[in-house]
């Protein structure tokens, strides 16, 4: 997938083309196509006229981006040790199982991506699963189905 230079023009547009929003245009972008791709980095690089690998470098420091395309829902486990005692590895073996991916990895078709994590901070409603931002608490492999049943139908 390739991006749209000018959609990539108009994120850099709504900042004023300050090099200091390199950040939160990069955000915006990503959220426009869910990944950052490499032309559109080299957009936004000639546009705030700044080095490729500066802002290659900002990319790449934070785990929020990604320049590998994602899919249209995050779903992350997490795998922290209050998760890991409540059962998270059946959780995640479930959702592996329903998708048919491995954490890392997006569905062909784009809809999912899924990712672990060591800690969410939410310890007491462990084990947990986040799909695009929504904490679902006390998983179990049974309840599985039901939360990524919400997403498909979107």
């Amino acid at each position: 997938m390739k991006s749209d230079c000018e959609k990539v023009a108009a994120i850099v547009s709504r900042y004023s083309g300050n090099r200091d929003s390199l950040i939160s245009i990069l955000q915006d972008t990503q959220s426009e196509y869910h990944y950052l791709p490499e032309d559109g980095l080299r957009a936004i690089a000639s546009q705030l006229d700044l080095p490729l690998i500066q802002v290659y470098g900002v990319a790449t420091f934070f785990k929020a981006f990604s320049l590998k395309p994602r899919g249209e829902h995050i779903v992350s486990v997490c795998l922290g040790t209050a998760c890991h005692v409540r059962r998270a590895p059946a959780v995640l073996d479930e959702i592996k199982r329903q998708l048919g991916m491995e954490p890392g990895e997006t569905t062909k078709d784009m809809r999912f991506t899924l990712e672990t994590v060591n800690c969410l901070g939410a310890c007491a409603l462990g084990p947990i699963v986040v799909v695009d931002g929504k904490y679902d608490g006390q998983m179990t492999p049974g309840k599985v189905k039901k939360v990524l049943r919400k997403y498909l139908r979107k």
